[in-house]
């Protein structure tokens, strides 16, 4: 595996900041960081394609084609290439996409059909992880089926693909039109050869979005003949369509032949513009060069300074991750496809996003783009807008413009309301208002279809806003989870109603955000699910799982009752005040990790005892002590899930990637920090890993947080000065990191009395 992710220890002193030294000078290559292999085997889900920073198009290697750990399309285990796609989703737990698979072929064409239980393609290629290389921007590996060299670079919305043949006068390449990621429905697939050197196409597909359009325009250096071949197979009474098309022509030895490959959700005219604008030339190194300049843009936000070869390519990779979603979601000439899938078109300098796993993404990525990356967060918030407006509500999962109904809760209402109380408005903020109130009041989980369907689902005040004051678990499946994640969200209006001078509504939503309440059972001190009746469900385990079909979401009672990021010194009078509040949570992190249950959720995983770090309900509660007076126990535990659960490996993720979720946890948490509540810009301290942090922040400001005597052992703090002034509580606030300055952190190997005071 060529990777650039070691260096020797005489390269440190180029750990500088001159990639963001205004005066000029030298800059450093942050890519040669990172390692893109990290979470491609495991359940990490991720891939490691030539994607730009939030890319249209993610170009990369497929390996499989069904099963869990084929999300991405590429798992590190396997021993086969089936091809190039053009599209993916990163880290997920669920799969989409793997459009318009390339092919590059030597000898007879094989296109028979291999079943819907293969994993391969009768096309497929063998290859080797030590003939494969991977960096930000640039894919390449050796076919050796085949003897081809394949290389990938991007731009935003272009492919550029690279192949070094071997001579021969079979050469070509396959383009599999019904090839995609685990058996979606393909409806319409349209190919055409416009002439000997350009392909367009066509594709509508059913899945997870239940309706993708998607259009191709490709253009290849050397002419071809070619055949398009299609067939409708029959397997267990259902009619599969096929449809490929074969490309012919000679090759020489070790000639190289290139084809460019762009994408459009409006037409193939928009396909056509966007590789005209991006991509004119040839120029493969050139792309490749400028792919490799946005990546240092973005990875240069934040320069970290350690002699931990492993953590510095951990925490560029954590960096790479969190840029890749959400996605680029507009052509060049501004025009996109919207919720109520119609064309619309936005002014080119606010383009709109998709893919938005907030569920995931609203606990770190988001609170971290705030502080390197205030512009773009805002203009992810923007887009949500967007789709309120043409859809009718905002999505909770937003795939393609497709209301995917997944997961639950309504967290967009955490992204605008976090952004406002930290100063970020520059969006429509009554707009945004309206829409949060809109997504409190309905609940698309589920709901599968056109935004113009959302006004007719199920009214959210139906139970706890208007009839029962709860979610009876009789009623509604996942009753507990929804209904603490509502309260979270509701509290959150109530932050944004206060702001905007709306006392009735603040007043009526501080109301909802103790809802909480209702599911605390104080004999058992676990969130419990209620019935219409008002009775506790019986039997009760809180180990006890049911995959999305009980009364929790991806996880058990053992996990869900920490989620109160919103009022905890309220979790901690119900649970009888702050020693038993301790006891409890210690519990948490001692108890046994046997999970019980007829479909334990496979998403349950990175466990501590029942402290799950490999899914999102649990990230917030390590920093949960501070509030407390236990810090040191903060420290201690965020220091165990640094150190044993991210790893510089394929399997080095403890859980779904979740498009960048994962990895903004460890980015914050390894600087020393994490913010418990997205809506409070309050940080929690926790345990920095790094001798020295430069945050870059807007306006040429930098925070610095610098660490003595700090090594493995020394996971405890001693003292904190904030700008030369002691820090004795281990919160700081938003505010303080963005106006810049310094925070001086001082370790110790012994647990210590820092931190240790009263904080409600």
């Amino acid at each position: 595996m060529k990777i650039n992710m070691l260096l020797s220890s005489c390269l440190f002193g180029l750990l500088c900041l001159t990639a963001c030294n205004p005066e000029g000078g030298e800059v450093n290559d942050y890519t040669r960081y990172v390692n893109p292999f990290i979470g491609t085997g495991g359940h990490g889900h991720t891939h490691p394609g030539a994607m730009v920073p939030h890319g249209m198009i993610q170009p990369g290697p497929d390996t499989r084609i069904d099963g869990w750990d084929s999300c991405s399309g590429y798992y590190y285990e396997d021993t086969t290439i089936n091809g190039f796609a053009h599209t993916r989703l990163s880290g997920t737990g669920c799969a989409d996409f793997g459009d318009f698979l390339l092919m590059p072929t030597v000898g007879e064409q094989r296109t028979e059909f291999l079943g819907t239980e293969s994993q391969k393609r009768p096309f497929a290629s063998a290859f080797s992880h030590e003939k494969e290389q991977a960096e930000p921007g640039y894919y390449s590996v050796f076919l050796d089926t085949y003897g081809v060299k394949a290389e990938l670079t991007s731009t935003e919305r272009a492919a550029m693909h690279r192949y070094t043949f071997p001579e021969s006068r079979e050469a070509g390449f396959i383009l599999d039109m019904d090839y995609n990621i685990q058996q979606q429905i393909n409806q319409v697939m349209e190919v055409e050869a416009v002439n000997d050197t350009v392909l367009r196409g066509y594709k509508r597909s059913a899945y997870w979005a239940y309706r993708q359009d998607l259009y191709f325009y490709a253009v290849f250096s050397k002419p071809f003949t070619h055949t398009l071949y299609t067939d409708t197979v029959q397997e267990n009474g259902k009619e599969i369509p096929v449809c490929k098309m074969l490309l012919h022509f000679e090759t020489a030895e070790d000639e190289q032949v290139l084809a460019k490959f762009s994408i459009s959700s409006v037409d193939a005219d928009g396909a056509c513009k966007n590789l005209q604008a991006e991509m004119p030339g040839w120029n493969f190194d050139g792309v490749r060069a400028d792919a490799k300049k946005k990546w240092n843009e973005c990875l240069s936000k934040i320069a970290v300074k350690t002699h931990d070869e492993d953590q510095r390519t951990i925490f560029y990779t954590a960096m790479y991750h969190a840029f890749l979603s959400p996605n680029l979601f507009t052509d060049v000439d501004g025009r996109y496809l919207g919720m109520d899938l119609k064309v619309h078109t936005t002014d080119r300098k606010h383009p709109v996003y998709t893919i938005f796993s907030l569920w995931d993404t609203f606990r770190a990525l988001h609170p971290l783009l705030t502080i390197i990356d205030p512009q773009l967060n805002t203009e992810f918030i923007r887009s949500l807008i967007k789709k309120h407006q043409e859809g009718g509500i905002f999505p909770k999962w937003d795939c393609v413009s497709n209301y995917t109904g997944t997961m639950v809760g309504y967290h967009a209402a955490s992204l605008v309301t976090d952004s406002y109380v930290k100063g970020y408005r520059d969006f429509d903020v009554q707009e945004a208002y309206k829409a949060c109130l809109r997504a409190a009041e309905y609940d698309t989980t589920g709901i599968v279809a056109p935004g113009w369907l959302i006004p007719y689902v199920m009214p959210k005040a139906r139970y706890y806003k208007n009839t029962l004051g709860y979610i009876p678990c009789d009623r509604e499946n996942e009753s507990v989870a929804k209904a603490l994640e509502y309260a979270y969200d509701d509290w959150c209006i109530s932050v944004l109603a206060d702001s905007l001078g709306d006392t009735e509504t603040k007043e009526k939503y501080a109301r909802f955000a103790d809802a909480y309440e209702f599911y605390f059972d104080p004999a058992t001190r676990f969130m419990r699910g209620l019935d219409s009746k008002g009775e506790w469900r019986t039997p009760f385990n809180p180990r006890s799982s049911n995959h999305r079909n009980d009364d929790y979401c991806e996880g058990t009672a053992w996990q869900w009752t920490w989620f109160v990021p919103h009022d905890i010194p309220g979790l901690v009078k119900l649970m009888g005040g702050e020693d038993a509040f301790v006891g409890k949570l210690d519990s948490l992190f001692t108890v046994s990790s046997r999970l019980e249950g007829e479909a334990t959720s496979a998403d349950i995983t990175g466990l501590i005892g029942q402290y799950a770090h490999g899914n999102e309900p649990s990230h917030h509660i390590t920093h949960m002590y501070n509030y407390v007076n236990h810090p040191w126990r903060t420290q201690e535990l965020v220091d165990s899930v640094l150190y044993n659960q991210y790893f510089n490996a394929p399997d080095g993720l403890s859980g779904n990637e979740d498009c960048g979720q994962m990895s903004a946890w460890y980015i914050l948490n390894s600087m020393g920090f994490y913010q418990v509540c997205p809506g409070k810009p309050v940080y929690s301290i926790g345990r920095p890993l790094f001798e020295e942090v430069t945050i870059n922040l807007p306006g040429h400001k930098t925070f610095v947080i610098r660490t003595h005597n700090n090594s493995k052992t020394n996971k405890y703090i001693e003292s904190v000065l904030l700008n030369g002034k002691p820090l004795d509580v281990p919160f700081f606030t938003h505010d303080d990191l963005v106006q810049g300055g310094t925070m001086e952190i001082t370790m110790s190997p012994v647990p210590t009395e820092w931190g240790k005071q009263k904080h409600h």
